[in-house]
């Protein structure tokens, strides 16, 4: 059998790694209990992402930058995920991070995993303190869409052949545009809408579910 090169693009918070970095941030600034009801309503699909984004974020004003340090130490991957990259890696597929998150927590675990594909929203830090804004363009669920596609094209691999796996409304987007979507742990309103659903806490079962040879 010819050999199908594959991209296989991950949402991070609560699905590549076990926590929600935002959240990790705001237990630093104290402000957890309003950080995670505006999580969990924009995770629901209640409200607009982008807005409940900018509006956590401006949750966070103040804070010294050495907390980005102290929040990429506290983080721990998914059960297998190591190992699903190395394996895919190995493999000649392509991984891609897309991520509602912030690329100051997530970079020093891209650079040591080698993934080449990236998007994540920028945390503005001046004076090495936290403005409580963002600088570029806001990561959102369209945005996770048009990277899959994005990066689907730079690694030339076809559509029909790309896999997402996210958790939240966010990563709807991808997911309708992948040839596979994989619920990983979801929401009701992302395990409906995917091909495929998994229920334990590991990403060890995505080699097989989406037959990797």
């Amino acid at each position: 059998m010819a050999f199908i090169k594959r991209l296989v693009q991950f949402d991070v918070d609560s699905t590549f790694i076990q926590q929600e970095a935002i959240e990790l941030l705001a237990a630093k600034a104290g402000v957890l209990d309003e950080v995670s009801r505006i999580t969990e309503s924009a995770m629901r699909g209640e409200i607009d992402f982008e807005q409940s984004l900018r509006a956590r974020v401006a949750l966070l004003k103040g804070l010294d930058q050495s907390v980005i340090s102290e929040v990429q130490a506290e983080i721990t991957m998914t059960d297998g995920a190591r190992e699903l990259v190395s394996t895919l890696h190995s493999k000649g597929h392509i991984v891609s991070l897309v991520s509602g998150g912030f690329i100051d927590i997530i970079e020093p675990m891209i650079k040591e995993l080698s993934i080449q594909y990236f998007k994540a929203n920028k945390l503005e830090i001046i004076n090495s303190v936290l403005t409580g804004g963002l600088v570029g363009p806001i990561i959102d669920r369209a945005a996770k869409g048009s990277a899959l596609i994005e990066f689907a094209s730079m690694s030339g691999v076809e559509i029909i052949h790309t896999v997402a796996i996210g958790d939240g409304a966010n990563d709807l987007d991808m997911m309708a545009a992948a040839g596979l979507s994989i619920a990983f742990n979801a929401k009701p309103i992302v395990v409906d809408a995917a091909d495929l659903s998994i229920t334990e806490p590991s990403l060890r079962s995505v080699i097989d579910l989406i037959q990797l040879q």
